[in-house]
C-alpha cells in the first residue's frame, strides 16, 4: 500500500493521476476517494467500440474523441480532495488531447465538448443522476446517456447554465443533431 491510499486520507487529482495504473478494475475518483466500478459486459464494450468508430468518422478537424479515460471534472482546487469520472466517450479539443500526451496528467472538462456514458446494470443511477449533476456542475456543454437494452435509446443532454442539463427526452432510432457538431448516430447498429 502505498502513503497515498493510508486510511483517512483524501486524495487530490495529482495524487489520483500519480497512482500505479491497475489494468484488472475500473475506478472512478468521487470527492478524494477511490470508487471501484464493476466489469462491464460484453455488449457495453462493443457499445462504446461502434459509437467511437461513428463519432470519429464524423467529428470536424480540431476535435478528438477518447473512450474510457479519466477526466479531472476540476471542482475542486487542486489542494483540495478532487473528482475524476471515466466516461465511456469524451470529445476534447486536439489542444488538450496533445496536452496531456505531452505534459502528462488527465484531460479537464473545461476542455471537454461532449461526455458519453452508456448505462450498465450497475450504473443506471449513477449515470442518470450522479454524473448528469457532477458534468453539468463541471460546465460541460453536452451528456448523452445511452441505453443499450433494446429498444436502444439516446438521451441528449445540453448545459443550461444555473439550470444543469436540459433534455427533450428519449431517442431512439437514429440520432441526428448539428449540436455540439454534425453526427448521426443509428442507435440500433450500437448492440
Amino acid at each position: 500500500m502505498t502513503t497515498l491510499l493510508r486510511p483517512g486520507k483524501l486524495l487530490t487529482i495529482a495524487d489520483y493521476a500519480a497512482l500505479p495504473e491497475d489494468d484488472r478494475r475500473r475506478w472512478e475518483f468521487q470527492e478524494g476517494s477511490l470508487l471501484m466500478s464493476p466489469g462491464q459486459p460484453p455488449r457495453h464494450m462493443v457499445a462504446v467500440a461502434q459509437l467511437y468508430g461513428v463519432i470519429e468518422g464524423q467529428l470536424p478537424v480540431g476535435l478528438r474523441a477518447v473512450p474510457n479515460v479519466d477526466l479531472d471534472l476540476q471542482l475542486a482546487p487542486p489542494d483540495q480532495p478532487g473528482t475524476s469520472r471515466r466516461p465511456d466517450l469524451i470529445v476534447v479539443s486536439e489542444a488538450e488531447f496533445h496536452r496531456v500526451e505531452n505534459e502528462g496528467g488527465l484531460l479537464r472538462a473545461s476542455a471537454a465538448l461532449l461526455v458519453t456514458e452508456i448505462l450498465s446494470p450497475g450504473s443506471r443511477r449513477t449515470d442518470n443522476l450522479v454524473k448528469r449533476g457532477e458534468y453539468a456542475d463541471a460546465g460541460i456543454p453536452y451528456y448523452w446517456i445511452i441505453d443499450a437494452e433494446a429498444p436502444v435509446s439516446l438521451v441528449a443532454c445540453h448545459f443550461a447554465g444555473t439550470f444543469g442539463y436540459q433534455d427533450s427526452g428519449e431517442i431512439t432510432g437514429v440520432f441526428e443533431s448539428a449540436e455540439p457538431f454534425g453526427v448521426r448516430i443509428d442507435l440500433d447498429a450500437l448492440c
